[in-house]
């Protein structure tokens, strides 16, 4: 059978080598906007490296177990931080015990809830008829808006509230939620939400499912589009808000395109969505309580978004609703903003029926509903030219940049804030001027995804450079190499990268010397000459990714700290747990301010009554927020504990310390907080750049929108085989700089999990909706692949043969704690290294067929899927397959952008 065989049959094999340094650097914890610690002491103001004495020390600890007597503030005597540690689930997770919220036991008397999703749209609801639905067997209720508490809030969203939690009187894309059915079985809620009869009445408002469509009607989210017209929404009046921003930088744009001796070249790039494909669906459980108020159990990234969202949806006191998580099977931001509608249908009909109800999405109900990764199109124009000695030098940019928001705004705008901003990647362009604009379609909102538009950016200008390097006949890298930026350089938006802090010339360096790229380039020429039906094709890529919110207020976080007489911790902060460590690493800072075995500390849930007014776990800064907002909590309760210290002797251990303090009558718990500077954060669209005494635009007066960068490089090898359009990915090699890691084990499974996946959404992963490409899908707007059957995820033949992976030595971030950076984001993007292989192989096997078009610049558009290799080929089979257009000019197969 197909499962003695998946059993039996020998599985692809991955090998390499994972290195990383354990230093340890001082970070932002040792210092204050005085220069001093939180205890009055000088604090470091250059970062060095630890002294031999002080690594020897270090390495004499036993990986966390903590001497007796060791308990004063960051003690180096238990080696917690910079070592690394198993997730603190990691076991329950490989076992299966992990209890996540579907596996949480049945509150008495719990009913189960199936959504009431529209079928057609854009259109009016005329008519909707639950009368058979709720005669069934086991139903409990069907509820839709005309059920909600008086004064309850329908309207919901993160920045505009322009989406309803139960569509009322229109559908604006397949899948939305109209409604929600009560059983006390799965199957029968199921039923019943089947059985409710919705009519539909005409479209007030053309189909629009595509940029292409958006962008010919108009259809755009603010009070401009593309071209400065006026655009319209839902209810034919604006937003009330812009999305639309400009980003300009350097020279004149004309007057650098008018110079003489340029190279110019002009087109598009595309780039599709991305399903997050959480392993673990959107969840929810919502219990009434006694006095009035719900609790709301949810696999969720923004705890408190969830809070506001249940409380202002049924009326009630924000102090009566309690959101909670204790951990989610995977998020990638899919759960930041997306799991509001999910629990507030849910709460909702909790609060109608008064009992527990559980709602757990279908699969596919939760890819033809929640949204995704943004498509995008950008279309451009850039310059370059030699220099006297021949060099490269790039010249000027200018970008159009639209992306698919949906039918509701959700982060759209955000998110296109960050393409705009990551567009430049790690290049000088004397003259930037880019612009972006969000597209109103008819699909579901989409949302945030690991990068949060900053991939798309990235792509896109690593695509132009391609462009440029084809046309001045240069090698790629070398246009990358002669055009990094250097220390002192300022960015389009106007922060300059500080000495010390720009590492992507020198990380470039050691991986092209380490992974031996000019060898393995021969190497794949070598093989390309000796086989007309597979080749190779290697590609190299730099990254930089700004962290923080770039709205101000969102950079903050809190955290409870709890010291029981025992000695043990008990930690609960703002941000969540979704596989990816966070727990954990909070729990190494605070073992470590404790002088305390890392088992000593523990981290239950986040929850809304325990830490108020959270920040959603996203734009990869939980760590720097939530690791110093414990250590600040850590602090204060050192602090009421020096006396007894002083009582006790440097050898009593935390419990004795913890025990004494309680028979004195000392507070062992604290809240601590911590906010990014106002300096090193912010970045507000709505001021206008000024002039520097050049004339030139000033982005500083808007602000500073990250703290630091995280950076680094990837170096892939793929083999195509040009008769099926497959690829297998023979080798990857990626350097990141980290800082200091917290947890070198945890931050290198994010790299190789962030590359696999960033490699995924350029190649093998393809939404295809019912679209103007794809007249036949039926209903139009629908997800035709709303499964793992139709939607390829990187499975064991994608991730690499051989994957080596390693992490930049010598490296501080003073700016945060314990001199870490953030890794949740950043490495996604280097997994795009595999589309430009990709994309290299198959300019090879066109050349074999076409000489002619050895040279020439062939527009790939992501993602580079079977089909899109085998027929970008160009060969004689492709060429007979689609007629007249295949050749050097290439043939785009139709996608969903």
């Amino acid at each position: 059978s197909a499962a003695v065989s998946w059993l039996e049959e020998p599985k692809p094999a991955s090998g390499g080598e994972q290195r990383f340094p354990h230093a340890s650097y001082p970070g932002l914890e040792s210092q204050s906007p005085g220069g001093k610690t939180a205890w009055g002491i000088e604090g470091p103001r250059a970062i060095e490296p630890p002294t031999a004495s002080e690594k020897e020390a270090r390495r004499g600890g036993d990986g966390g177990l903590a001497p007796k007597g060791s308990s004063g503030a960051d003690s180096d005597r238990v080696r917690v931080v910079g070592e690394s540690h198993p997730h603190a689930a990691g076991r329950l997770h490989t076992t299966g015990e992990a209890e996540y919220t579907d596996d949480v036991r049945p509150p008495a008397g719990m009913l189960h809830a199936w959504l009431v999703r529209a079928t057609v749209a854009p259109a009016s609801i005329l008519r909707i008829d639950a009368a058979a639905a709720r005669a069934m067997p086991g139903v409990a209720d069907v509820i839709f808006a005309s059920d909600l508490p008086p004064g309850g809030q329908n309207a919901l969203g993160p920045v505009a509230k322009d989406e309803e939690c139960f569509a009322d009187g229109h559908a604006s894309h397949v899948g939305q939620v109209i409604g929600v059915a009560v059983a006390d079985s799965i199957e029968a809620a199921r039923a019943a939400a089947e059985a409710v009869a919705v009519e539909y009445g005409d479209p007030w408002e053309p189909p629009i499912y595509t940029i292409d469509a958006a962008v010919a009607a108009g259809s755009f989210f603010d009070g401009t589009r593309g071209d400065e017209r006026t655009s319209w929404s839902r209810t034919g009046a604006a937003l009330g808000i812009t999305t639309a921003h400009d980003l300009e930088a350097g020279r004149d744009i004309d007057e650098a395109f008018a110079e003489e001796g340029l190279t110019v070249v002009s087109g598009e790039f595309r780039v599709g969505g991305q399903e997050h494909f959480y392993l673990e669906p959107m969840t929810c459980l919502a219990e009434p309580t006694d006095d009035g108020g719900i609790s709301v159990l949810s696999s969720t990234q923004g705890v408190d978004k969830t809070h506001k969202t249940v409380a202002r949806l049924l009326n009630l006191p924000a102090a009566k609703v309690v959101s909670k998580v204790r951990r989610m099977g995977g998020g990638f931001g899919g759960k930041e903003t997306r799991t509001a509608f999910v629990a507030a249908a849910c709460a909702a009909a909790a609060y109608k029926v008064n009992a527990p109800v559980r709602l757990a999405l279908r699969r596919d109900v939760d890819m033809g509903t929640t949204g995704g990764r943004h498509p995008f199109v950008v279309k451009y124009t850039a310059a370059a030219r030699r220099d006297g000695e021949g060099v490269p030098k790039l010249a000027a940019l200018k970008a159009q940049l639209y992306s698919n928001g949906g039918a509701f705004l959700d982060l759209s705008g955000p998110v296109m804030d960050r393409a705009l901003l990551h567009l430049d990647n790690c290049y000088r362009w004397p003259a930037f001027s880019a612009r972006g604009v969000v597209c109103r379609t008819h699909t579901p909102p989409n949302t945030a995804f690991r990068g949060f538009g900053g991939p798309q950016g990235l792509i896109a200008c690593e695509h132009i450079l391609e462009h440029l390097a084809t046309e001045l006949r240069v090698p790629p890298d070398a246009l990358r190499e002669a055009n990094m930026y250097a220390e002192g350089d300022a960015l389009p938006f106007g922060q300059v990268l500080c000495a010390g802090e720009w590492r992507v010339p020198r990380a470039w360096r050691e991986l092209r010397e380490g992974a031996e790229v000019e060898a393995r380039r021969e190497a794949a020429a070598a093989f390309n000459a000796a086989h007309r039906w597979r080749k190779r094709g290697v590609a190299m890529l730099p990254t930089k990714f700004g962290i923080n919110f770039t709205a101000k207020f969102m950079n903050q976080g809190g955290a409870l700290v709890h010291v029981y007489t025992d000695g043990t911790v008990l930690i609960t902060h703002g941000g969540t747990e979704m596989g990816q460590g966070l727990h954990t690493k909070v729990c190494q800072v605070a073992a470590k301010a404790f002088g305390v075995p890392l088992s000593a500390c523990h981290v239950a849930e986040s929850a809304s009554d325990k830490v108020a007014n959270s920040i959603p776990t996203a734009a990869s800064a939980s760590t720097d927020l939530y690791g110093m907002a414990t250590l600040d909590a850590c602090r204060k309760i050192l602090k009421r504990l020096e006396p007894v210290r002083n009582k006790l002797g440097p050898g009593a251990s935390l419990a004795e310390l913890a025990l004494t303090a309680w028979l004195d009558r000392i507070d062992l718990s604290a809240h601590g907080f911590f906010s990014i500077s106002d300096e090193r954060c912010g970045f507000d669209w709505a001021i206008q750049p000024g002039k520097h005494a050049d004339g030139t635009p000033d982005q500083t007066t808007r602000g500073h929108p990250f703290n630091y960068f995280t950076q680094g490089c990837a170096v892939a090898e793929v083999e195509v085989d040009v008769l099926t359009g497959d690829h297998a990915v023979l080798r990857a090699d990626v350097l990141l700089d980290l800082g200091s890691s917290i947890n070198p084990a945890l931050d290198v499974g994010q790299i190789e999990g962030a590359f696999v996946q960033g490699a995924g959404w350029t190649t093998t992963e393809e939404l295809i909706w019912g679209d103007e490409q794809h007249p036949w899908v039926r209903p139009q707007g629908k997800l035709l692949n709303s499964g793992p059957g139709g939607y390829k995820l990187p499975a064991f033949n994608d991730a690499p043969r051989t994957f080596n992976v390693r992490l930049l030595s010598g490296a501080d971030n003073p700016v945060a704690v314990h001199s870490s950076k953030a890794v949740g984001e950043p490495p996604f993007f280097l997994g795009a290294s595999v589309f430009f292989a990709v994309r290299n192989a198959v300019r090879a096997a066109r050349a074999s067929h076409f000489p002619d078009a050895a040279d020439a610049h062939l527009e790939m558009y992501s993602p580079a899927t079977s089909e899109r290799i085998r027929l970008a080929c160009a060969d004689k089979i492709a060429a007979a397959a689609i007629g007249g257009e295949a050749g050097p000019a290439g043939f785009q197969p139709k996608g969903s952008f």
